[in-house]
């Protein structure tokens, strides 16, 4: 077949639908626009990353999606596809998917999905069939390769998601968002000599607190290690009870919400997410910018950000013993965990960064354009 002369060939025009964008999400469309490509964002005017977008330069639309039948928000979606030739609708939540499709029926579009989780997705469920499951949808860019294998996993008799459906991307990051000092812990009044071990996350199922709580009852008296757990975690009654009775209930504080969560994983000696599952944890690649060396659980694409001894270790899920000898190990050699923080950041900068991101997204809108136009 004779190569289209390239006047002839139809560029990507890109349309992307999110709400309050976070960094990494808010640089991708910074950096596609900055290397040329025809991008619009759909995004929430509230959110702390929309003047970012209109200061670049980025052609930005309001909207505030109110739910996954928002009939005004699928309105305002067509009505912005229809303004233009878009090649590529690139959606960001379940809401912007769902209303996106909804707003490109009957439209010569490919329509683009991000994952970022896993779990919640299947063939029993009916919300699942207008979002991930829709067989209009032409790609979902999985934030892991974990996330790519859950929906490997997803079958129904005769039914699967085609494995070329599926494309991993990272989510890039940037090492200088990363130059605040870290925070100032002498609130906490830790011992001179404490080794902190920080966790931050969600009150939710599955986060592994109370594995990690239990954990404590397996470190010796000797050896001084303390948790800083960071989180809206002041009404969970039965957590409270577990850190009252444990042993080391004197080394347990609460930190409660923070806005500088990163810069308080940087004032610690480590971080740990005992997570039984995870898409790809934005609080270990938070502290691993940082420096700190990290203690993750098997779980989700966590192994994929830290390699076992190198930029921290990996233990199983719902272990506390395991948890604990991981514990002990980094404070017995606080040169080592000094060396695995050094290699994380290198790891982040090298293989999680913002540039990659938009290098393979641009590959992705100049594939679907050519199924598009082919």
């Amino acid at each position: 077949m004779t190569e289209q002369p390239e006047t002839d060939r139809v560029l990507p025009s890109v349309l992307c639908v999110t709400d309050a964008c976070d960094l990494p999400e808010s640089e991708l469309f910074i950096g596609l626009h900055r290397a040329g490509f025809d991008v619009d964002v759909m995004a929430n005017p509230s959110g702390r990353n929309y003047q970012r977008l209109v200061d670049a330069g980025v052609r930005v639309v309001p909207v505030a999606l109110a739910g996954r039948f928002d009939k005004a928000g699928s309105l305002a979606i067509h009505q912005q596809l229809q303004s233009k030739q878009y090649t590529v609708i690139h959606t960001f939540n379940p809401r912007a998917l769902a209303c996106s499709l909804r707003a490109s029926r009957g439209m010569r579009i490919k329509v683009v999905a991000y994952r970022g989780v896993i779990g919640n997705v299947g063939v029993l469920s009916p919300e699942s069939w207008l979002t991930f499951l829709h067989p209009r949808l032409d790609r979902i860019v999985c934030v892991s390769d974990a996330v790519k294998r859950y929906f490997l996993g997803i079958r129904f008799l005769w039914m699967r998601i085609a494995p070329q459906k599926l494309v991993r991307i990272y989510k890039g990051h940037d090492l200088a968002w990363y130059q605040l000092p870290p925070a100032d812990l002498s609130v906490f009044e830790f011992p001179k000599h404490a080794f902190v071990i920080c966790c931050t996350g969600r009150d939710r199922p599955g986060k592994g607190f109370g594995t990690l709580i239990d954990s404590m009852e397996f470190i010796p008296d000797h050896c001084p290690v303390h948790l800083l757990l960071v989180g809206k975690l002041e009404e969970n009654g039965a957590l409270h009870a577990r850190i009252q009775s444990s042993r080391h209930a004197d080394r347990i504080r609460l930190a409660g919400f923070r806005t500088d969560a990163p810069q308080v994983a940087a004032a610690c000696d480590a971080m740990v997410l005992p997570s039984e599952s995870e898409g790809l944890p934005r609080v270990v690649i938070e502290a691993m910018a940082y420096c700190r060396p990290v203690v993750v659980t098997e779980a989700g694409g966590m192994p994929e950000l830290v390699r076992h001894g190198e930029e921290g270790l990996v233990v199983p899920v719902k272990d506390p013993e395991a948890l604990a000898r991981a514990f002990i190990q980094l404070e017995a050699d606080r040169d080592k965990a000094t060396e695995m923080g050094r290699k994380g950041q290198n790891r982040i900068a090298d293989d999680f960064n913002t540039a990659a991101t938009v290098t393979e997204t641009s590959r992705l809108y100049q594939e679907l354009t050519r199924e598009l136009t082919s």
